[in-house]
């Protein structure tokens, strides 16, 4: 169905200032998806500050030419989605690889991180990346670690004391 140039102005004024405001874009191919399966699509991505724009791909390449970002949107098969992450990189690529996975039909097709173009298979080791809060969480434990070892060290020596104050005692 076509769109008046006027909503074309619009759709493309929307995506240039999310691609303004993007840290991550992800490439996605919905052909087939239910719109039940999409709209938790959208939720999820919504809950980690993401968001998935739908439009057609003349209206996708024009706005990634303007922004400098490269790619040949026009030759990817299927209908096209944008999931945009706006705070962290890895957050959108996990929840999309994770839905790809529940969701045969849907189909990872490429991104852009740090405005270059990558593709799916980067997109989806970037998804098992672990979270910023596991790699903070491991930090902690691997710094506090030796604090608690020193800490039980001296702890059996005190005991160790005890035992023997304990048995001359007696």
């Amino acid at each position: 169905m076509a769109i008046s140039r006027e909503k074309k102005q619009k759709v493309i004024e929307d995506l240039k200032e999310k691609i303004l405001k993007q840290r991550t874009i992800i490439l996605v191919d919905f052909t087939g998806l239910k719109v039940k399966d999409f709209s938790d699509l959208r939720r999820r991505l919504k809950l980690i500050d993401g968001e998935l724009k739908v439009a057609k791909k003349t209206l996708i390449a024009l706005v990634l030419k303007k922004a400098g970002l490269e790619t040949e949107v026009k030759k990817l098969k299927g209908e096209i989605a944008l999931a945009f992450g706006f705070k962290d990189e890895i957050s959108p690529a996990k929840i999309v690889w994770q839905f790809s996975q529940e969701n045969p039909n849907f189909k990872i097709l490429g991104g852009f991180l740090e405005n270059s173009f990558i593709d799916t298979e980067k997109i989806i080791e970037l998804a098992k990346l672990p979270t910023r809060e596991e790699l903070l969480a491991r930090l902690v434990g691997s710094i506090s670690a030796p604090i608690s070892n020193f800490v039980n060290i001296l702890k059996a020596n005190i005991k160790g004391l005890l035992y023997v104050l304990s048995a001359i005692k007696k």
